[in-house]
């Protein structure tokens, strides 16, 4: 799963990210609606958490435009996060078409669950069990599983399986699969998908998962059941 943080405030992006990281979520940081915009159009977000006090303006507007349309991001599922807590300030937020809204402070254990609620939604991210061979993954709760019995994955094996899991027996392309895991700030070495690649084909086959990825070369990598 891969986020969109739209944010002011350095401390606040890094403790999230730090938290979200721990649940194998990926999260990208920006600090204003331009930098917002431009992030839509060029990657691929599951959800976005939106403050409104930003450098350039109200939050509310980057959230109009994309239920207008923006970018052809369609509904993407969008949380307030902002210290404008009052009854007025949320119901213009939900008004403008939030999915949530939630005032700062607040406790991680209560926006995760937000989250997990939004992206429940039909217009979320679909949040049913994915099953190959007798591998599972449970997009809600950020696990997989063999037979009952949960794998501990790194974030980055988690969410290059994540990836998979969501196209199974398909190919996805390389690029794809680098947008999945890797964010913003990260640096990329040239043979660091196939590394992660290598040590899950490690595990699942250790664990008896019942399942193969295949490298199609040059192009990406597929999850299939073994026959």
């Amino acid at each position: 799963m891969r986020l969109l943080l739209i944010e002011d405030e350095p401390e606040m992006a890094s403790a999230l990210a730090a938290n979200f990281g721990r649940h194998g979520i990926l999260l990208d940081h920006v600090a204003n609606l331009a930098d917002a915009e431009a992030a839509l159009a060029d990657h691929c977000h599951d959800a976005l958490l939106l403050d409104r006090r930003l450098p350039d303006g109200d939050g509310l507007t980057l959230l109009a435009r994309l239920r207008g349309g923006l970018q052809g991001e369609g509904h993407i599922p969008v949380i307030v996060l902002t210290a404008q807590g009052d009854l007025s300030d949320r119901v213009a937020g939900l008004d403008a078409g939030a999915d949530d809204y939630l005032a700062k402070p607040f406790a991680m254990e209560e926006l995760l669950a937000r989250l997990r609620a939004v992206l429940r939604r039909p217009s979320g991210l679909a949040a049913r069990l994915t099953q190959a061979g007798r591998l599972a993954f449970d997009p809600e709760h950020r696990e997989a599983s063999v037979a009952g019995e949960v794998l501990d994955l790194p974030r980055r094996e988690l969410l290059v399986l994540e990836a998979l899991m969501r196209r199974p027996g398909r190919t996805v392309m390389r690029e794809a699969l680098v947008e999945a895991i890797y964010g913003f700030e990260d640096e990329v070495q040239s043979n660091a998908l196939d590394a992660h690649i290598s040590r899950l084909r490690r595990k699942l086959e250790a664990a008896g998962a019942g399942v193969e990825i295949h490298g199609i070369r040059g192009v990406g990598y597929l999850l299939r059941a073994t026959p």
